[in-house]
Protein backbone atom coordinates (compact mmCIF):
# COMPACT_ATOMS: atom_id res chain seq x y z
CA UNK A 1 0.00 0.00 0.00
CA UNK A 2 1.72 3.31 -0.71
CA UNK A 3 1.88 5.99 1.98
CA UNK A 4 -0.70 8.43 2.57
CA UNK A 5 0.94 11.80 1.73
CA UNK A 6 -0.39 15.24 3.21
CA UNK A 7 0.91 18.08 1.20
CA UNK A 8 3.15 20.43 3.29
CA UNK A 9 2.62 24.17 2.44
CA UNK A 10 5.46 25.46 0.65
CA UNK A 11 6.51 28.12 2.88
CA UNK A 12 4.68 26.89 6.20
CA UNK A 13 6.41 26.56 9.04
CA UNK A 14 4.91 24.96 12.36
CA UNK A 15 6.15 27.66 15.35
CA UNK A 16 7.27 26.32 18.37
CA UNK A 17 4.61 25.83 21.39
CA UNK A 18 4.75 28.62 23.86
CA UNK A 19 3.00 26.95 26.35
CA UNK A 20 2.41 23.26 28.19
CA UNK A 21 3.19 20.65 25.64
CA UNK A 22 0.04 18.25 25.82
CA UNK A 23 0.44 16.49 22.19
CA UNK A 24 4.15 15.43 20.53
CA UNK A 25 3.72 14.27 17.08
CA UNK A 26 6.86 12.07 15.97
CA UNK A 27 8.09 9.85 12.76
CA UNK A 28 7.89 10.93 9.02
CA UNK A 29 7.16 14.52 9.13
CA UNK A 30 7.25 17.88 7.25
CA UNK A 31 7.02 20.49 9.87
CA UNK A 32 9.21 19.33 13.13
CA UNK A 33 8.81 22.68 15.42
CA UNK A 34 11.28 20.99 17.92
CA UNK A 35 13.88 18.87 17.24
CA UNK A 36 12.67 15.87 14.77
CA UNK A 37 8.97 16.48 16.41
CA UNK A 38 5.86 18.28 16.47
CA UNK A 39 5.28 19.54 19.08
CA UNK A 40 1.86 21.37 20.63
CA UNK A 41 -0.02 23.31 23.05
CA UNK A 42 -3.43 23.61 23.75
CA UNK A 43 -3.57 27.16 21.75
CA UNK A 44 -1.65 25.52 18.70
CA UNK A 45 -4.52 22.64 18.61
CA UNK A 46 -7.50 24.68 18.97
CA UNK A 47 -6.12 27.79 15.93
CA UNK A 48 -6.44 24.38 13.65
CA UNK A 49 -9.60 23.21 11.63
CA UNK A 50 -12.16 22.10 14.22
CA UNK A 51 -15.33 20.92 14.49
CA UNK A 52 -17.72 20.06 17.57
CA UNK A 53 -20.44 17.92 18.22
CA UNK A 54 -23.47 16.21 20.68
CA UNK A 55 -23.25 12.79 20.88
CA UNK A 56 -23.66 10.08 23.44
CA UNK A 57 -20.41 7.79 23.83
CA UNK A 58 -20.10 4.26 25.12
CA UNK A 59 -17.77 6.27 28.25
CA UNK A 60 -19.64 9.42 28.97
CA UNK A 61 -23.21 9.75 30.70
CA UNK A 62 -26.10 10.99 28.15
CA UNK A 63 -25.33 13.49 25.56
CA UNK A 64 -21.67 15.30 25.53
CA UNK A 65 -20.68 18.02 23.32
CA UNK A 66 -17.11 17.59 22.19
CA UNK A 67 -14.99 19.64 20.45
CA UNK A 68 -11.27 20.16 19.07
CA UNK A 69 -9.22 20.30 15.79
CA UNK A 70 -9.77 17.36 13.12
CA UNK A 71 -7.49 14.51 13.11
CA UNK A 72 -6.58 15.72 9.86
CA UNK A 73 -5.61 19.31 10.53
CA UNK A 74 -3.09 18.38 13.25
CA UNK A 75 -1.66 15.83 11.17
CA UNK A 76 -1.24 18.09 7.85
CA UNK A 77 -0.35 20.73 10.60
CA UNK A 78 2.90 18.17 11.25
CA UNK A 79 3.23 17.13 7.89
CA UNK A 80 2.82 13.93 9.25
CA UNK A 81 3.17 11.53 6.23
CA UNK A 82 2.03 7.74 7.00
CA UNK A 83 -0.96 5.05 6.16
CA UNK A 84 -1.19 4.45 9.73
CA UNK A 85 -0.62 6.38 12.66
CA UNK A 86 -0.27 5.03 16.63
CA UNK A 87 -2.05 6.79 18.89
CA UNK A 88 -0.16 6.69 22.51
CA UNK A 89 -1.92 7.73 25.95
CA UNK A 90 -0.38 8.53 29.24
CA UNK A 91 -0.55 5.44 29.95
CA UNK A 92 0.96 4.31 27.31
CA UNK A 93 -1.74 2.42 25.61
CA UNK A 94 -1.74 2.64 22.11
CA UNK A 95 -3.85 2.38 19.23
CA UNK A 96 -3.16 2.06 15.38
CA UNK A 97 -5.46 4.39 13.57
CA UNK A 98 -5.34 4.22 9.66
CA UNK A 99 -5.12 7.33 7.76
CA UNK A 100 -8.28 7.41 6.31
CA UNK A 101 -9.67 7.67 9.55
CA UNK A 102 -8.29 11.47 9.61
CA UNK A 103 -8.96 11.82 5.74
CA UNK A 104 -12.03 10.50 5.02
CA UNK A 105 -14.05 10.84 8.51
CA UNK A 106 -14.47 14.11 10.48
CA UNK A 107 -12.59 12.60 13.19
CA UNK A 108 -11.01 14.86 15.99
CA UNK A 109 -8.76 15.25 19.18
CA UNK A 110 -11.09 16.69 21.21
CA UNK A 111 -10.01 19.30 23.81
CA UNK A 112 -12.87 20.20 25.45
CA UNK A 113 -16.00 18.57 26.35
CA UNK A 114 -18.90 20.74 27.21
CA UNK A 115 -17.21 23.87 26.55
CA UNK A 116 -14.31 22.79 29.08
CA UNK A 117 -10.94 21.80 29.01
CA UNK A 118 -10.63 18.22 29.06
CA UNK A 119 -8.69 16.93 32.47
CA UNK A 120 -6.65 13.80 32.95
CA UNK A 121 -9.54 12.81 34.61
CA UNK A 122 -12.00 13.72 32.06
CA UNK A 123 -10.53 12.05 29.83
CA UNK A 124 -8.06 15.10 28.53
CA UNK A 125 -6.18 16.11 27.54
CA UNK A 126 -6.96 14.90 23.96
CA UNK A 127 -9.61 12.08 22.98
CA UNK A 128 -9.73 11.42 19.51
CA UNK A 129 -13.52 11.08 18.71
CA UNK A 130 -15.48 9.51 15.85
CA UNK A 131 -18.63 11.32 14.25
CA UNK A 132 -20.72 9.51 16.34
CA UNK A 133 -22.82 12.52 16.01
CA UNK A 134 -23.56 12.30 11.72
CA UNK A 135 -22.70 8.82 11.18
CA UNK A 136 -23.88 6.25 13.06
CA UNK A 137 -22.19 3.47 11.53
CA UNK A 138 -19.22 4.59 13.26
CA UNK A 139 -20.91 3.58 16.75
CA UNK A 140 -19.39 0.14 16.58
CA UNK A 141 -16.47 -2.05 18.70
CA UNK A 142 -13.86 -0.92 15.64
CA UNK A 143 -14.21 2.83 16.04
CA UNK A 144 -14.67 2.05 19.77
CA UNK A 145 -11.26 0.58 20.02
CA UNK A 146 -9.70 3.07 18.28
CA UNK A 147 -11.16 6.00 20.11
CA UNK A 148 -7.84 6.49 22.86
CA UNK A 149 -8.15 9.04 25.33
CA UNK A 150 -5.47 10.80 27.43
CA UNK A 151 -3.42 11.18 23.88
CA UNK A 152 0.22 12.01 24.81
CA UNK A 153 1.94 10.90 21.08
CA UNK A 154 1.05 10.29 17.70
CA UNK A 155 3.50 7.99 15.43
CA UNK A 156 3.14 8.63 12.04
CA UNK A 157 4.64 4.95 10.91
Amino acid sequence: MAAVIFLPASSFALDAPKGEVILTVTGKLDHPNVGDTAQFDLAMLEALDSRNGTMETPWTTGKVEFSGPLFRAVLEAAGAHADKFKLIALNDYAAEVPAEDALKIDSMLATRMDGLPMSVRDKGPLFLIYPFDTDRSLYNEKYFSRSVWQIKTIEAE
